[in-house]
């Protein structure tokens, strides 16, 4: 008995509580019961492992730069800046957890796991559940496992007492587990729509962003299923839009000139006085390879994250096509934009920046104690993902009215629930468009209505596919199963019949 407690001890002290080490037994476990070689588990755990090691390294060198302006916000103006974007949120959430709750972070990984069944489950019980969806993007799981964690302590904080882990971990897999399945579910008409029946749906953070703006532009700015107006790529756009392609230049723009200008209000006489520079050092290329430090550290944190995901997913999904083979899998939201508009991605994406500036002046204007600086990712994602949907749905207009209301709903539903609950003074939340509106309502709902609250927001979200499936009984199955007999049944002719992608479901 005492060596099988010792091997739990160990297990508890140098895997479940070591998040690189848990990462690797999730992937050895998933490639073992996927049957590989021996010499391709090991590589792909080593792989995971590593990855989570580099992770690691990119958070440290994060907060040693950005903790001097954070630490310069709060005592010259008792302001807190966060940035809104799913690497700077996890590495929050990883940075503050145990600090603020007494609870380590590879709890967060062991949640990933056990709301990957639930979805799975639900899946597979489709029959009943109406759900047809499996989230799949493993990068976007670590993020969302994380901030969960946290929302969910915050509002039943009873849940990080010692002897309450397991119900704990039930209570956030349920939850999570049901957002994904039927987060990525409610994008399965406007995807398949979009790609002409490729077969996929999206799995990411602005899942119900979608599917709401495709109702809004459907609502409020077509006629008879079509747009009122032009579409984007009907317009010649310049050449300098290319610029905001590449993740890193985009990033890098985006730091400088918010940085540039938050180290510039701050000063250079504060960071002289709290020994970061010396006097006689040139200011402004301090701030400029500052500025450019945090693009060099996140591209860190999305290598480790690449790094480790690959094998993630592959080891989940390899589960997930022997258990669920007619499900239609949850993907990355990039994979959308090599359909519809392409210039459509890049007016949404500026749109929803100019959003999220004109709200960001509102916090400074308004005297909020959080303030926001935009992320790449959220601004480029969320609102190019729901720019090229209402540019298919609504036209232009739609494309540019809703990324720009998305925008404003990024800032300001971000820097609510930030400062509720206390993750920005550790400088960063998720930030996106599900993160900064629904999850919000769910924490509140939850925090003011205990367990009570908690049946609530399940019930409903788990009711959703229901609805759905009520409106059309008929159509609902067959849009994923056979979607050139979806558009006979719909009598859609969209004149694109030989633009058949159902080949690459």
């Amino acid at each position: 008995m005492d060596f099988l407690i010792g091997i739990w001890d160990f297990f508890a002290e140098y895997i479940l509580k070591q998040a690189p080490m848990m990462i690797g037994f999730l992937v050895l476990l998933g490639s073992l019961l996927l049957k590989r070689k021996w010499y391709d588990c090991l590589a792909s755990t080593l792989k995971a492992i590593i990855g989570m090691l580099i992770l690691g390294a990119g958070s440290s060198g994060l907060v040693t730069t950005f903790r001097p302006i954070l630490a310069g916000l709060r005592e010259r103006f008792n302001l807190a800046a966060v940035v809104i974007d799913p690497y700077y949120g996890q590495n929050a959430v990883t940075e503050g957890l145990e600090q603020t709750f007494g609870v380590a972070f590879s709890y967060a990984m062991t949640l990933l796991l056990i709301a990957f069944i639930v979805n799975i489950l639900l899946v597979r019980l489709n029959k009943w559940t109406k759900c047809r969806a499996l989230f799949t993007t493993g990068h976007v799981q670590v993020q969302q496992a994380a901030t969960a964690f946290w929302l969910v302590l915050f509002a039943m904080p009873f849940l990080a007492k010692e002897g309450n882990t397991i119900l704990m971990l039930i209570v956030m897999s349920v939850l999570l587990g049901a957002y994904w399945a039927v987060g990525s579910n409610l994008t399965i008409k406007p995807m398949q729509e979009l790609t002409n029946g490729a077969g996929f749906c999206i799995a990411h953070q602005q899942m119900f962003g979608i599917r709401l703006n495709y109702w809004l532009a459907e609502k409020f700015f077509s006629k008879d299923g079509k747009p009122r107006g032009r579409k984007v790529g009907e317009m010649e756009m310049p050449g300098f839009f290319s610029i905001f392609n590449d993740n890193m230049v985009c990033t890098a723009i985006l730091m400088v000139v918010f940085f540039g200008i938050i180290m510039g209000i701050i000063g250079k006489e504060y960071f002289v006085t709290q020994g970061v520079i010396a006097a006689d050092y040139n200011f402004l290329y301090y701030t400029f390879t500052t500025s450019l430090n945090f693009a060099v550290y996140l591209a860190i944190l999305q290598l480790g994250v690449r790094t480790f995901v690959t094998e993630l997913t592959t080891s989940f999904q390899g589960i997930a096509d022997k258990l669920l083979p007619a499900s239609i899998p949850g993907v990355d939201c990039a994979v959308c934009y090599g359909f519809g508009d392409s210039n459509a991605v890049t007016f949404g994406f500026l749109a929803g920046l100019t959003g999220q500036i004109v709200a960001i002046l509102g916090l400074l204007v308004f005297k909020s104690p959080v303030i926001i600086i935009c992320g790449f990712v959220p601004v480029f994602f969320d609102n190019a993902t729901i720019g090229l949907v209402a540019n298919e749905k609504g036209g232009m207009k739609a494309c540019i009215v809703l990324t720009f209301l998305s925008g404003i709903v990024q800032v300001l539903g971000s820097a609510f629930i930030a400062g509720l609950v206390g993750l920005a003074p550790f400088g960063g939340y998720l930030g996106m468009w599900d993160w900064a509106t629904v999850w919000p309502a769910i924490t509140v709902v939850i925090k003011y209505l205990g367990w009570i609250g908690l049946g609530i927001v399940t019930l409903v979200l788990l009711a959703l596919p229901q609805l759905e499936y009520r409106k059309d009984p008929k159509g609902y199955f067959l849009i994923t199963e056979d979607y050139s007999a979806y558009k006979k049944y719909k009598g859609i002719d969209d004149g694109d019949e030989e633009e058949d992608w159902s080949e690459f479901a």
